[in-house]
């Protein structure tokens, strides 16, 4: 794999657990080589790999604390640098003491994602792998955190190195033929070649399919709930949460800000917005309220139009979903517990009652499709935005390459940027700027 960004040497620390109070507090150092660290923190030199109680020590031999010492040699560690963890009590205070001593003794405090980003440039992890221990330490669901898993552990980068080395067949074989012009097209058609380019375009296919998943998994899914004043917005956020996240009365207007709240269904994490009520006011305070709900709607994935079941869709509803930009769009008939009628859900119109539940899981199951989500989640990939960019360029060079077909040229270079792009996702040629952008967001101390 070539690493075409800069590596820097110089020792690094950080504290590598969360910040706060806690039983027990990590630092971090990754250098060239920790003996200096080791016995000017510990007074000793560490067996590899192995357990050691000791007393850290202040510059003048007194104790900062007292606790685990691990010491790992390169290449045999995360970053693939020898690596000193000191593992002792987990306050805040100590923990500085103990960081400001590793500078004391030379190294210089971490960039945010720098571990991760010393392993990948020393090979231990490709780039997806890489993302993968952000998006682990992230996770807002327990499938989120499988899916992560799979990603770290290479199940993500076995495909792509899959699809790439298919490619890389195919371009050999392809610029093969280059040099026998008489023949090449009947060559070709012997050696499938274009039966080959077919399975790949499947495989990258089935791909896309499990990234988009793992996507949802990890950025979730915006809903905005609109609808006029005493629709039940407010009781169906409560439901959907499973607790009181907002302020339910009879008196129409009472939220006048936006309310968010985080919740899953199935362990998809969806960013549900209850907003001000849509109507003509003369107050200020529900003006800006309702610019708030317009300014949800613009971020939204889904918009959820609650009407009164009473009188379902009249005028103002048709000229709410009028404003509404291009995305999806339900229609929920609240209040069937005051109407008589039975929970159902037909198109993108569903019959519920916010107040006693009813339908409500009609609503789940319809959000989860029109997401996208596929029960077979268990086999997503933690993916993110390149990710899925990435991929779908590769399936546009694929597809160039077959309308190419004939154009021998065009169809090498079609499957070479093909392979370009799926390469971007492992790292294999990446530069230094998006590395920092990458790495920039991870915790420090990760």
């Amino acid at each position: 794999m070539t690493r075409t960004a800069t590596l820097r040497h110089d020792p690094i620390a950080a504290i590598a657990t969360a910040p706060g109070r806690g039983g027990v507090g990590v630092v971090r150092i990754s250098a060239g080589d920790v003996a200096a660290f080791a016995d000017g923190v510990l007074g000793r030199q560490l067996l590899p790999r192995h357990a050691t109680y000791a007393r850290f020590l202040a510059a003048d031999g007194n104790a900062l604390d007292e606790g685990i010492a691990l010491y790992f040699p390169a290449p045999h560690s995360f970053t693939g640098e020898a690596v000193l963890e000191l593992q002792g009590h987990g306050g805040p205070v100590v923990l500085d003491l103990l960081l400001q001593r590793c500078v004391e003794l030379g190294a210089r405090l971490a960039e945010p994602g720098e571990f991760s980003r010393r392993a990948f440039l020393n090979g231990k992890l490709d780039l997806a792998q890489a993302e993968a221990v952000a998006d682990l330490v992230d996770a807002a669901s327990a499938e989120a955190a499988r899916s992560a898993l799979r990603s770290l552990s290479g199940a993500f980068s076995a495909r792509i190195h899959e699809l790439v080395e298919g490619l890389t067949r195919l371009r050999t074989l392809v610029e093969a033929t280059l040099d026998f012009p008489e023949e090449e097209i009947d060559f070709l058609e012997h050696a499938d070649a274009f039966g080959q380019l077919d399975a790949l375009d499947t495989r990258l296919a089935a791909v896309r399919t499990q990234a988009r998943q793992g996507a949802l998994l990890r950025e979730g899914l915006t809903v905005v709930l609109i609808g006029q004043p005493n629709v039940g917005k407010s009781s169906l956020l409560n439901q959907l949460a499973g607790f009181e996240a907002a302020i339910v009365t009879e008196v129409a207007g009472t939220t006048r800000d936006t309310v968010r709240e985080a919740i899953q269904i199935r362990g998809v994490p969806l960013h549900v917005i209850d907003t001000a009520g849509l109507r003509d006011t003369d107050d200020a305070v529900e003006r800006l309220g309702i610019a708030r709900t317009w300014a949800a709607v613009e971020t939204a994935d889904v918009a959820l139009l609650l009407v009164d079941a009473a009188h379902g869709v009249g005028t103002a509803e048709a000229a709410i979903l009028a404003r509404l930009p291009g995305i999806v769009r339900l229609t929920v008939h609240n209040k069937i517990d005051v109407t008589g009628e039975t929970p159902r859900a037909t198109g993108d119109e569903i019959w519920l009652s916010a107040r006693t539940g009813a339908g409500v899981d009609l609503l789940r199951d319809r959000l989860l499709e029109v997401s996208g989500w596929q029960a077979a989640g268990e086999g997503a990939f933690m993916a993110r935005a390149r990710h899925l960019d990435a991929l779908a360029r590769a399936a546009g060079h694929i597809a160039a390459a077959r309308a190419a077909a004939l154009q021998l040229e065009l169809f090498a270079e079609e499957l070479r940027l093909a392979q370009a792009a799926l390469s971007t996702i492992t790292g294999e040629f990446t530069a230094d700027d998006l590395l920092g952008e990458i790495f920039g967001s991870f915790c420090v101390g990760k």
